[in-house]
């Protein structure tokens, strides 16, 4: 059993070369991708699009399962070796649906890349009456995770990389009542323990599937520029945030510090094909290496301790199960 990430014991930077100016296409130069099998969420729009546009340059065949089709076939129109398929994420149904089409393929899976996400929506909640953040962000990845297990088994070498976010220092998992059917409502409460969910799952999941040969990662892609990510958010919450002004103008610091989209998809692509990753998984990263651990108290750059707490992770994955009426074995 090679080494895992409990309580952060790799998290630390391994002088990758690249930083947070890096491109995707930057982190994947030299690296051949013919012959791999890759499926993106949200491969048709922001950092996502980026993702697929670069991997398919690399070789890979890329999948792109979306919920709207019509809009997915025009963003990717030109792009050679992507096949589009119907996803919507925060349909049960619908990931298992997709999941059953594929495995139908018999093809091997070499990069599952769960990036699609929300990110501060009012309170919504799905057909099962969790809150739509955790369904989307975290939930939608371990189920669709689960049912493509077996592809991902075949391919004999695969990751599995889970876009989280910074956002996950707002807070940690909220065991005794993650739905809000308790407390006050906070979209940052829940988008801050949606991400963090993805991490203890990553973190989770690697120790599990690493002997079968297939690593996981999380990531925190930046703070990027020109996506539809913030599209619902209130303009009060980003005067909270200390983004905007009064009258909801970006400051100028705020606007020089923000990544390109280019620059936003490099960790994502790092994480993915990166030969500096092959013998260590678990890890969070961020600007094109691993992360280093965050401050205790306050938002920090790195990641937060209880998102890569042995305990929590377990406990997560058996509330995962019983969430999604799943049992992931991985045997």
């Amino acid at each position: 059993m090679k080494p895992n990430n409990y309580q952060g014991a790799l998290q630390q930077p391994i002088s990758s070369g690249f930083n947070a100016k890096s491109t995707a296409s930057d982190v994947i130069k030299d690296i051949d991708l013919n012959g791999k099998i890759a499926i993106v969420t949200g491969g048709n729009t922001g950092i996502g699009l980026e993702t697929t546009k670069v991997l398919a340059a690399a070789g890979a065949t890329v999948i792109v399962p979306a919920r709207d089709i019509e809009k997915a076939l025009t963003n990717l129109q030109g792009i050679p070796g992507v096949e589009v398929e119907s996803l919507d994420l925060i349909t049960p149904a619908s990931i298992d649906a997709f999941a059953t089409r594929f495995l139908a393929s018999g093809r091997p899976l070499h990069l599952l890349i769960n990036n699609a996400g929300i990110m501060w929506v009012p309170l919504r909640r799905d057909s099962r009456g969790f809150e739509s953040q955790l369904a989307v962000n975290y939930l939608a990845q371990f189920q669709l995770t689960a049912r493509l297990w077996p592809a991902l088994r075949k391919a004999h070498g695969a990751r599995v990389v889970n876009v989280s976010s910074h956002g996950h220092q707002f807070a940690p998992f909220h065991f005794e009542d993650p739905n809000f059917l308790h407390r006050d409502y906070e979209t940052l409460q829940g988008y801050g323990q949606s991400k963090t969910a993805v991490n203890l799952f990553s973190l989770e999941l690697d120790n599990r599937a690493q002997q079968f040969g297939v690593r996981a990662y999380s990531l925190h892609p930046g703070s990027i520029g020109g996506t539809e990510l913030g599209r619902e958010a209130p303009l009060e919450l980003f005067q909270q945030m200390g983004f905007v002004d009064a009258e909801g103008n970006l400051l100028p610091e705020v606007a020089a510090s923000l990544k390109t989209i280019p620059q936003g998809a490099a960790t994502t692509v790092w994480c993915a094909t990166s030969p500096l990753l092959d013998e260590i998984g678990g890890v969070y990263c961020e600007d094109g290496d691993i992360a280093p651990l965050a401050a205790e108290e306050g938002m920090s750059p790195g990641v937060k301790a209880y998102s890569l707490d042995k305990d929590a992770a377990r406990k997560l994955w058996q509330w995962s199960e019983k969430a999604t009426g799943l049992s992931f074995t991985l045997a």
